[in-house]
């Protein structure tokens, strides 16, 4: 069996891996726009932080180790599927038995002049290096990240941290999209204690990068016109679909797969930041880009290929911010009935529909997430031990208890 893998980011990596654990024969062709080894973009911050080659999770020699035919710095420009094959900008066709679109996706915001030089995307390691080659050289004294979304706010510490004058412009708040408004004062707190000047507000809504031949500002709603020497576009997440413009696979926001992670295509599936899957908890429907879904889809799409007709359980929305001196987790909803608890600087908040974790958000002390996180993910009833969720030692050695389904309450 011939696999082509359009990408080479964990879901990529997590499918070549699966496959060849189970077909020691099967040939595994793997394409990557990046001139890198594959690697994690989510460990790209520690790496430029401390300098520890953490993004190449899997080692700068998996592929060879795999045994799978990799194409750095390749693009992809089409897929064909009536004919099984993945045309490359070079002209090169690699035809298939299966495919698996892995592509990810890319920082943007929906502003005009998006495409100018100055702009960055950080998701991308060309782009990142380029960026802090920039910094570390000199040339780049301040920056202007539009958007504060987990990446965003991770973004902006980092920089922060280098010594750079670090404005963010935010629509509204902090995290918006997946903190509650208790949750994000503490982290735009921290962000002002880290000397991030944080503009929110419609006054600060971000409305063009402006510039004759490149970004050298960002105009807001109000009219004001912010400068600085380099912009970060972090407002959201864009799967890298435009290579399937013509190819009949179906795309909404991201391509759209079924419950095996197949797409409207025979042989075709996808995984990973350019998926669009079923949330675990409500069942929606969307782009889920984090790590854990990652390597978990492209364990499933491997398997499938392999013809085990294996589901997929679903995408846990969940973010995290762990480095950086910013400890937040926040994961599933935030509806339901709300269990809330302070201790100092520290925050946790449960969100629980008919006796069930829905969601939760920690701020601080992040230890009881594994445990919140499979409690949320099995479903359980936690009436018998609700009045122990806000325990500050709930959690401690318990998560293999809850696994097992013989979670007993902590002493004391």
């Amino acid at each position: 069996m011939r696999i082509v893998i359009v990408g080479a980011g964990p879901a990529g990596v997590t499918v070549a891996e699966t496959v060849r654990q189970y077909d020691p024969q099967a040939e595994i062709v793997m394409c990557s726009g990046e001139p890198f080894p594959p690697y994690s973009p989510p460990a790209m911050l520690e790496y430029f932080s401390t300098g520890r080659e953490v993004h190449f999770w899997k080692g700068k020699d998996v592929a060879e180790r795999l045994g799978v035919d990799y194409r750095p710095a390749t693009t992809v420009s089409a897929i064909a599927p009536d004919r099984k094959q993945v045309h490359l900008d070079d002209g090169e066709s690699l035809t298939y038995d299966r495919a698996v679109l892995a592509m990810g996706a890319r920082l943007y915001a929906p502003l005009a002049g998006e495409d100018k030089p100055g702009v960055y995307n950080f998701k991308s390691l060309s782009a990142a290096s380029e960026l802090m080659t920039r910094v570390r050289e000199g040339h780049v004294r301040s920056i202007i990240v539009v958007g504060a979304g987990f990446v965003g706010v991770e973004i902006a510490l980092l920089l922060a941290d280098l010594g750079l004058e670090v404005t963010q412009l935010v629509r509204s708040r902090v995290m918006r999209g997946m903190l509650d408004p208790e949750t994000s004062e503490l982290v735009l707190a921290m962000m002002r204690e880290r000397r991030i000047d944080v503009r929110l507000g419609a006054d600060a809504d971000a409305v063009a990068f402006v510039g004759k031949e490149r970004a050298e500002a960002v105009e807001t709603k109000a009219g004001d016109t912010v400068t600085a020497d380099l912009m970060i576009a972090a407002t959201g997440l864009k799967p890298n679909i435009d290579c399937l413009e013509g190819s009949d696979i179906q795309t909404d926001w991201g391509v759209v797969v079924d419950d095996h992670l197949r797409t409207n295509v025979p042989d075709v599936y996808a995984a990973g930041d350019v998926a669009a899957t079923s949330n675990r908890i409500t069942g929606q429907r969307s782009v889920h880009a984090n790590f854990p879904n990652a390597v978990a889809q492209g364990r499933t799409a491997a398997y499938n290929l392999m013809g085990w007709d294996l589901p997929y359980e679903g995408a846990d929305s969940m973010n995290s911010l762990k480095h950086l001196g910013l400890p937040v987790i926040a994961a599933g909803q935030m509806e339901g009935e709300e269990l809330r608890v302070r201790r100092g600087s520290n925050l946790r908040k449960l969100y629980l529909q008919d006796d069930r974790i829905v969601g939760f958000r920690l701020f601080g002390d992040v230890s009881a997430a594994g445990i919140f996180r499979s409690l949320m993910n099995r479903h359980a009833n936690v009436s018998a031990f609700r009045d122990l969720l806000l325990d500050a030692r709930f959690g401690m050695g318990y998560v293999e208890k809850v696994a097992e389904g013989t979670l007993q309450r902590p002493p004391g």
